[in-house]
């Protein structure tokens, strides 16, 4: 997936470098495109069956098998919100899948130059039919 970055500055589109890595990972099943994506330190966080789900980003690209999932086909992502100041950034992705639709709030950070998601945090519903 690319998306457009005209009208953005060089600091814009290199802050969207790691969320095009996230949407990358999502649609080839690649783990290697999710570690790129986050900083090592990164958690991905969520509020499930009333407990807190916390996962690290080894934990969470071991997930990724290398192929696409059965359905990619009927699957879609975009990205709804993006915000940069500095070097620090949001953006907010929604994944709408056949079974559920996440909403993931992503933090970003230029780390020595090279910007990183430093934290996924996300809610998962049922899709809207």
């Amino acid at each position: 997936m690319t998306l457009s970055h005209s009208g953005l500055t060089s600091q814009h589109t290199a802050a969207l470098e790691p969320i095009e890595n996230y949407l990358r990972a999502h649609i080839t099943g690649d783990a290697a495109y999710m570690r790129k994506a986050f900083h090592p330190d990164a958690r991905i966080v969520s509020f499930r069956d009333g407990a807190l789900h916390a996962l690290s980003v080894d934990a969470f690209s071991a997930r990724f098998q290398g192929q696409p999932a059965a359905d990619e086909a009927q699957r879609k992502r975009f990205i709804t919100h993006f915000d940069v100041t500095g070097n620090a950034g949001t953006a907010k992705v929604v994944l709408e899948y056949p079974e559920v639709t996440f909403t993931d709030y992503m933090t970003l950070l230029e780390i020595d130059g090279v910007w990183k998601i430093v934290n996924k945090t996300f809610s998962a519903a049922p899709p809207k039919k």
